[in-house]
């Protein structure tokens, strides 16, 4: 008589190391993502405080340069030119009110009030973007200090976040006189040029501390486009648009709307 063999027992070893392979690869599946998770966000943590540090120290310290200036260098470098950079330092003391007055007449008039997004001008540089009309006036000056001394060239989402992310922190850190006397200080004014003091020594043969109102508004006309508009040699668009802001600054009320907003 053959002998019978139990082939329920070996159905259950069978089942049982595959379950065990299979439980095996979920929790080795788990460990991979929990290293990921940890990684990211010791990552996360990691760029966060070198993005505070740098954010206190711009809070205190002159700021010589930036990526924006980088980038110039580069590509001055690439074209077989000098790269040499014209920039001067300046305390928002030692700069003629005319001039941080001039840059808000003609960059941003709510600078003194907005929280770093002037919403209504994102608005409408968004419609005008679908009509495919030219783009006028969208970023603040917070904003243009956040990707002048903070970020790289160029357009991404990623970039746009970062640019709102340290938009809020230099609002929250800085403080409204301390973003203008950077933005001052970094904002390109001329071919290899940045900011309002070596524009005056370079166009104007003085110091910050003496240009005129005429002056202050020519270097404010130049800035959406320093590359193409000139403050040596004016052309009639830079000429109208210098009397246009002269005209804000007055209509503002002049020097007393910074100590009105304690700029």
């Amino acid at each position: 008589m053959a002998k019978r063999i139990d082939t329920s027992s070996s159905k259950r070893e069978l089942q049982g190391s595959k379950f065990s392979r299979s439980n095996s690869a979920v929790n080795k599946s788990k460990k991979s993502k929990n290293k990921i998770i940890r990684f990211l966000f010791k990552l996360i943590l990691i760029l966060w405080g070198t993005s505070m540090g740098a954010l206190l120290l711009g809070k205190f310290l002159p700021i010589y340069f930036t990526p924006t200036m980088m980038s110039r260098k580069l590509d001055a470098w690439s074209e077989g030119k000098s790269g040499k950079i014209y920039s001067n330092w300046a305390s928002y003391e030692e700069i003629d009110r005319n001039c941080a007055l001039a840059v808000i007449a003609s960059e941003d008039q709510l600078f003194p009030d907005h929280n770093g997004f002037d919403f209504d001008a994102m608005i409408g540089a968004a419609k005008n973007n679908m009509k495919g009309k030219r783009i006028k006036g969208a970023s603040t000056i917070s904003q243009q200090v956040a990707k002048n001394v903070f970020l790289w060239q160029g357009r991404s989402y990623i970039r746009k976040g970062l640019e709102a992310y340290f938009t809020f922190m230099i609002e929250l850190i800085w403080g409204k006189k301390r973003i203008l006397e950077v933005y001052l200080n970094v904002a390109e004014t001329g071919k290899m040029t940045f900011g309002v003091e070596a524009a005056c020594r370079k166009y104007y043969d003085h110091t910050s501390t003496e240009v005129s109102k005429s002056e202050a508004a020519r270097i404010a006309a130049v800035l959406p486009n320093p590359i193409r508009f000139s403050i040596e040699n004016p052309s009639g668009y830079v000429l109208r648009r210098t009397s246009q802001i002269q005209r804000q600054m007055r209509m503002l009320g002049g020097k007393k709307f910074l100590e009105e907003n304690n700029l």
